[in-house]
């Protein structure tokens, strides 16, 4: 009797952080394979096996060639930057490869960009992968309605030194979230900065603050002050483990799409 064909998945940014979670995470699992392992031009990991910091072998060298990356895999996950997620999803697009895509900082013009490969490739865009954060967008929506009346909000998100955007992808979809939850337009009601004399707080704003600092891997709260009581709603990461297994779940999930652009409430089954 033969075994299931195993999902054959490519990793981006494989020296990083998140890419050897992401690459630990795929081989430990049975019913998947690492079919590629792409990083930046210029990487002291180029040339090397994907696993070497596990002290292992995986049979995948590290490369910047992203046709050469991508050509035995079937999905690609990528948590890089908006610009190389774009490179590699034209390519993507042009190989047949489905893609979940777990970078933030997009701008309009670059969504605009992933919604049209999203009309030939099934795609996966989501700016936090955790099974945990995805429930909590749930429990915002919930929150949300039943206090729209009374309660400021505010949204509180750190992580660590390295982060380069701010606020987080996470901590603006929950802002999206709450704000549809509302009835409003998240652009006319966000507040991100303050500083001077600011007034008293204009009604129905939806306040972010970001904090960076040391290696904090990414904790949110979402604050409802009403009056005499508070109300907060946390998820606190201490692993990039929670991302890398919603990110295969994922990776499972687009194996019986052929094209769309899906996040993870399609994945969890939440809609």
């Amino acid at each position: 009797m033969s075994l299931p064909a195993r999902l054959r998945i490519a990793v981006s940014g494989a020296s990083g952080r998140m890419g050897q979670m992401l690459v630990e995470a795929v081989l430990a699992s049975p019913d998947c394979e690492l079919a590629g392992a792409l990083d930046l031009a210029g990487s002291p990991a180029l040339g090397q096996d994907a696993a070497n910091f596990m002290g292992r072998s995986s049979g995948v060298k590290v490369t910047a060639e992203i046709d050469s990356g991508l050509h035995d895999a079937q999905v690609l996950i990528d948590f890089t930057r908006p610009e190389g997620t774009l490179a590699h999803l034209a390519r993507c697009r042009a190989l047949g490869v489905k893609a979940v895509i777990g970078t933030t900082g997009f701008s309009p013009a670059q969504r605009a960009e992933i919604d049209a490969h999203a009309q030939a490739i099934a795609m996966v865009l989501a700016p936090n992968m955790s099974v945990g954060v995805n429930v909590v967008m749930r429990l915002l929506d919930q929150a949300a309605r039943a206090l729209a009346q009374g309660y400021d909000i505010e949204v509180i998100e750190t992580h660590h030194r390295h982060k380069v955007d701010a606020p987080s992808g996470t901590a603006l979809k929950m802002g999206e979230v709450i704000a549809s939850a509302l009835g409003r337009n998240l652009s006319e009601h966000a507040v991100f900065a303050r500083h001077g004399v600011t007034g008293e707080r204009p009604a129905g704003s939806i306040g972010f603050s970001a904090i960076r600092g040391g290696d904090i891997v990414g904790d949110h709260t979402v604050l409802f002050a009403g009056t005499g009581e508070r109300i907060e709603i946390s998820h606190h990461s201490s692993s990039r483990a929670n991302y890398a297994q919603g990110s295969l779940r994922a990776a499972r999930f687009l194996a019986n799409q052929r094209s769309g652009l899906f996040d993870m409430n399609d994945v969890l089954g939440l809609r």
